[in-house]
């Protein structure tokens, strides 16, 4: 019987140093994390399946790495700037999410929208998110060149100049080392396959999960389970 009670007696003092561990000040349980990833056709995953799309591939690939995470896509085919602007207080309106990814201006400059309309949606869009306390992360955009010298030298320092500005988590281009490789694109030559959406969330994951990882320590919202 006394070898029984130590064994009690360790088992015992084992749960009670978890359970001291677990309620110590300054520990913090890690979190599901809810991100709101606003885009166009680029971030809904256009011609692939939901689970195939960025939100899709990022989610997967951020709890490979332990992370509990919901990304909801938020992405319209189509969308301008000024579309995601006139639906942004919907998306806004429901349970507040933890972080937001914003990409947003592509159909703009395909469609030749004036860049300082373009700045004018997107800063309204940031501010909407701020106010509401939501850190984001802006994901940049690029004209094609084709539109000329004049539009890309306008449009392309939208993007940089508000994360500068408003002190937003900044990824510079979106489709970075994908529009620039036919194999990585589909038919159209505009949208990423699923290779590419993988080359895509593989370089921007650098610069998510530290924004996850600390939203993580940090309490859930009031409400909250």
């Amino acid at each position: 019987m006394v070898g029984l009670d130590k064994r009690y007696h360790a088992a015992g003092a084992a749960f009670l140093g978890v359970l001291l561990l677990l309620l110590a000040p300054g520990i913090a349980m890690a979190r599901q994390v809810h991100i709101l990833a606003i885009g166009d056709s680029l971030m809904a995953g256009y011609g692939l399946m939901e689970s195939d799309s960025p939100t899709g591939q990022l989610e997967t690939l951020l709890k490979a790495k332990g992370h509990d995470v919901v990304i909801e896509n938020a992405g319209v085919s189509g969308d301008t700037t000024r579309m995601g602007l006139d639906r942004i207080d919907w998306l806004l309106s429901g349970e507040k999410p933890d972080m937001a990814i914003l990409e947003l201006g592509a159909n703009d400059a395909l469609r030749g929208v004036p860049p300082e309309e373009t700045r004018k949606n997107l800063t309204a869009m940031i501010e909407k998110l701020k106010a509401k306390g939501i850190p984001t992360l802006l994901a940049g955009m690029k004209a094609p060149r084709n539109m000329g010298k004049g539009y890309v030298a306008k449009f392309d320092p939208i993007y940089p100049e508000l994360a500068k500005k408003y002190d937003l988590v900044f990824y510079p281009f979106f489709m970075e080392d994908v529009i620039d490789n036919p194999h990585l694109l589909q038919y159209d030559g505009r949208h990423p396959t699923y290779q590419g959406v993988k080359v895509i969330v593989d370089k921007m994951l650098p610069v998510v999960e530290p924004m996850v990882a600390e939203l993580e320590k940090t309490p859930p919202p009031a409400g909250a389970d």
